[in-house]
């Protein structure tokens, strides 16, 4: 079956473009908006609307596959490609894309997925929102082609077993880091809250006195509220770099605080998400591992996990190589074509680094779906709640979609006799 036509519609996204390093900077909110001078190239204002193009690939049968292409939060930021703008793209895509797809065959999705994330055009290569788009509107048309599910088509050509089993979960609260967290706990999530402890005045504190309080009381809500004794949820935080800039940079003191933070989680493993940000790939992971390695040296349990400068399938490599953290975030939109992900997951789970699918609230239901089939396949340790940041919404879409999957390929390895 061959690609007849592409057809592509701009929409929006499940939360917002946000300028990283102006908030960094002491941008303050005004209600949703957020006041102040831009600091990142390209935004006209610190707080834009998020921006999608859904690409639909035809097939001389109609609708084979949908795919959104979408960007993260903090476009532009951490070595990330700039902010993403529909109106300047579409053009783009018809223009440059289209000729090179409409024709080929729908028989592989790793190899369609490798020719667009590979394309060079003028001297560059693709944006990756539009490779990730393609990606799974590829992915989503080829399994239709061949009659399987998406999981099962990636199971095939990566020769993955089919396992029937749920993933951890991660919530992410966004601003609304109490409210969200007892939505987290009348669900059972496996893993929560994210925080955005992304600004240190109001959310860190100069002397990260703020996030101890929090994780404080993180850990007496989960208890007093929990109708579980069982129930355990791990203790997500990102904090974007600041715990570098209070500290200065210096390794003894950032680690004895966060081996602090630890003995104020009590019994709940702990992880902290971009303790800093250096600014550049060498010099992130060359810290990265300063920190941890010595909390292995102090005996602190507490993980660090790798985010910013830790964009591309060559920069998980490089992290995980190095063991300059316990865990990455394999931030799907910013690695382009989602075979990437893919093999960045497998990679982790190969050299004994634990693989967290993330992404972004910046994406859509038909992206956060597409990464739940990539999720089953390769079977990361946590997966993101995605989109938006009310929790609520993203966790209907990526539970309830995981849950549908499970129940089907149960049933189809059943009826195969297993």
């Amino acid at each position: 079956m061959k690609i007849q036509d592409v057809i592509c519609v701009a929409g929006y996204s499940g939360f917002y473009f946000d300028d990283q390093l102006a908030i960094k900077n002491g941008a303050e909110h005004d209600g949703f908006f957020y006041t102040g001078d831009t600091k990142t190239k390209g935004f006209d204002s610190i707080r834009k609307a998020g921006e999608t193009i859904s690409v639909m690939i035809m097939t001389s049968d109609g609708l084979a596959g949908i795919g959104d292409c979408a960007a993260v939060q903090y476009s532009g930021a951490g070595g990330r490609d700039p902010l993403f703008s529909a109106e300047e793209y579409i053009p783009f895509i018809q223009k440059k894309i289209l000729p090179k797809l409409i024709g080929r065959e729908l028989d592989s999705f790793r190899e369609l997925a490798s020719m667009i994330d590979s394309m060079i055009v003028d001297g560059r290569r693709v944006h990756t929102a539009i490779r990730y788009g393609f990606s799974q509107a590829l992915m989503n048309s080829v399994a239709k082609v061949h009659g399987r599910l998406p999981v099962e088509q990636l199971c095939y050509e990566y020769d993955l077993p089919l396992i029937p089993e749920p993933l951890q979960l991660f919530g992410q609260s966004g601003d609304d880091r109490y409210t969200g967290v007892d939505k987290m706990i009348i669900k059972g999530v496996d893993v929560m809250p994210h925080g955005l402890i992304n600004e240190i005045n109001t959310k860190l504190g100069r002397e990260g006195e703020l996030l101890n309080e929090y994780i404080s009381w993180l850990h007496d809500r989960v208890i007093a509220k929990r109708t579980d004794s069982t129930y355990s949820p791990d203790l997500h935080l990102d904090v974007y770099g600041t715990i570098g800039q209070i500290f200065d940079y210096d390794i003894v003191k950032m680690c004895d605080y966060i081996a602090g933070l630890q003995s104020t989680a009590g019994e709940f493993d702990l992880y902290i998400e971009g303790p800093v940000d250096m600014g550049e790939r060498p010099r992130q992971i060359e810290v990265m591992k300063q920190m941890t390695d010595q909390l292995a040296v102090i005996g602190s349990p507490v993980k660090l996990v790798a985010d910013e400068w830790c964009n591309t399938f060559e920069d998980i490599k490089a992290f995980t190589d190095a063991k300059a953290c316990a865990m990455v975030q394999i931030k799907t939109p910013d690695l382009g074509s989602i075979h990437n992900t893919i093999e960045s997951v497998l990679y982790c789970k190969e050299h004994n680094m634990e693989a967290y699918q993330g992404g972004t609230c910046n994406e859509t239901n038909i992206s956060a779906i597409a990464c739940v089939h990539a999720g089953l396949a390769t079977r990361p340790d946590r997966m993101l709640i995605k989109p938006g940041m009310g929790f609520d919404e993203g966790y209907t879409i990526v539970k309830n979609e995981m849950l549908r999957t499970i129940a089907i390929v149960d049933r189809l390895l059943e009826q195969r006799g297993r």
